[in-house]
């Protein structure tokens, strides 16, 4: 079955940082933690919405991850942020040192016109 095309309303990039709680823990401590106290509240309200998480440690000090989500639109991305603020990853586990919301091509949608979004040589 194919999947059904997804087109992002709004795109957050949550830049975050390990807090030493976290870091205390092993491995298995942390996937643990993520699957039984964030995953299960993601799952019930993350409806049309996607993530991906990055691994930034080895090249910012600022940041050790960042957690880019997708959202079908507005809603539906502040529906899954007040749920993960509910969670022991927010605050606890991770810092959230900042927010950053766009949205692919915007100007271009704004004025009808085809814009670049992507590009590889």
């Amino acid at each position: 079955m194919a999947k059904e095309p997804f087109e992002a309303g709004v795109t957050a990039f949550l830049l975050i940082k390990t807090t030493t709680e976290w870091l205390a823990m092993s491995v298995e401590q942390r996937i643990s933690a993520f699957e039984t106290e964030i995953l299960p509240v993601l799952k019930d309200k993350a409806k049309d919405v996607r993530s991906t998480f990055f691994d930034t440690e080895f090249y910012s000090a600022r940041v050790t991850d960042v957690w880019m989500w997708e959202a079908r639109d507005h809603q539906a991305y502040q529906l899954v942020i007040e749920a993960l603020r509910e969670t022991p990853f927010w605050d606890r586990y991770f810092e959230i040192v900042d927010v950053l919301a766009g949205v692919e091509n915007g100007y271009a949608k704004n004025y009808g016109v085809e814009a670049v979004t992507t590009f590889s040589a």
